[in-house]
């Protein structure tokens, strides 16, 4: 994955019930992406929060982007719960493979 920007890095950080997609940039603030496991392989996508001072800079977009990689390589399924992440999947056809229900 191509990050947004040179000066970003994503990490993800788990927890026993779920974790999140952590995105750093000198001098910003952090931006996520909440999960929780829903059993069996699935996880929620539940909250996506990117600051204002990163507003325009790809940054949710390459969360969403590291999510589906990390997803895949892990072979699980999600359901899109949070409303940019649902709307940044129906725009890439690509990435809805890890999709737990098709749209």
């Amino acid at each position: 994955m191509a990050d947004a920007r040179p000066d970003l890095t994503i990490t993800l950080e788990q927890a026993a019930k779920g974790g999140r997609y952590v995105s750093r940039m000198a001098d910003k603030p952090d931006a996520e992406m909440t999960y929780t496991n829903a059993g069996d392989g699935v996880i929620s996508i539940d909250h996506t929060l990117v600051p204002k001072e990163m507003g325009g800079m790809g940054v949710g977009k390459a969360l969403v982007e590291f999510m589906v990689m990390d997803v895949r390589k892990r072979g699980l399924k999600i359901i899109p719960r949070c409303p940019f992440t649902r709307a940044t999947l129906e725009k890439h056809k690509e990435w809805q493979d890890i999709l737990r229900d098709p749209f």
